[in-house]
């Protein structure tokens, strides 16, 4: 008799553990999987969400483009992000991508730019390193010039997360900047002089801010096109 007890709560004990993890698992298959977030369009196709001086951009086909050196804003801020988009530049084209904006009057010394420039223009090919395309300009050169001539569409990565910005030209990193290492307005860390211009460390700028487009500088035009942004975790 107690052989037969026994052997009836061990098949009890095993049949209600095989209900349990059979329960377990239809739990877990019925809990949604995590969302990664979504990439979004940065601006509507017609620029309504953003904020630019009236008549200066404009957008055909989905190629955007500046008659000015005005820049193009978002009206909201960001941080911890992705930026995706595509670029094209023209013979001497020096532009750029703004990030961390904190003051869009006076936004050179108060933004961190990745320089966009046709390194091929003998103008921007004799500069120094630091205004290459896929610069932190000013601050940081990249580790190779992998920019398209001019006339043919590029692609931008660009990571921020908190003080650290990563960027990716034409699928190669080219750059890698942790900000809270430019202690100083006057040199870099690898004792090359800033330009006087960019007057306030990057150490002390906030990592959240608008994200902006330079326009038509130095004569040349830029277009943009596919901008796009995802959040990411700090």
């Amino acid at each position: 008799m107690r052989t037969k007890l026994s052997i009836i709560l061990v098949i009890a004990i095993a049949f209600g553990g095989a209900l349990a993890c059979k329960k377990a698992e239809e739990t877990a298959a019925a809990a949604p999987a995590p969302q990664k977030p979504q990439w979004t369009d940065l601006f509507a196709a017609d620029l309504s969400d953003a904020e630019y001086p009236a008549g200066i951009w404009t957008v055909a086909d989905g190629v955007i483009t500046a008659s000015e050196d005005q820049a193009l804003w978002t009206k909201k801020d960001h941080e911890n992000f992705v930026l995706d988009l595509e670029f094209m530049t023209a013979p001497g084209t020096n532009s750029g991508v703004i990030v961390y904006c904190s003051d869009m009057a006076n936004w050179i010394p108060n933004s961190i730019e990745i320089q966009i420039a046709d390194d091929f223009a003998e103008q921007w090919a004799k500069s120094p390193a630091t205004w290459h395309c896929g610069a932190i300009f000013g601050h940081l050169a990249p580790a190779k010039s992998v920019v398209k001539p001019a006339g043919e569409w590029n692609r931008y990565e660009i990571t921020c997360a908190g003080k650290r910005i990563t960027v990716v030209l034409n699928g190669e990193q080219v750059t890698d900047m942790d900000m809270s290492l430019w202690t100083s307005a006057k040199t870099n860390p690898d004792g090359s002089e800033i330009p006087a211009w960019l007057s306030r460390p990057k150490a002390e700028l906030a990592t959240k801010g608008r994200i902006g487009f330079q326009g038509k500088h130095a004569g040349a035009p830029i277009y943009f096109r596919n901008i796009r942004i995802r959040d990411i975790k700090s």
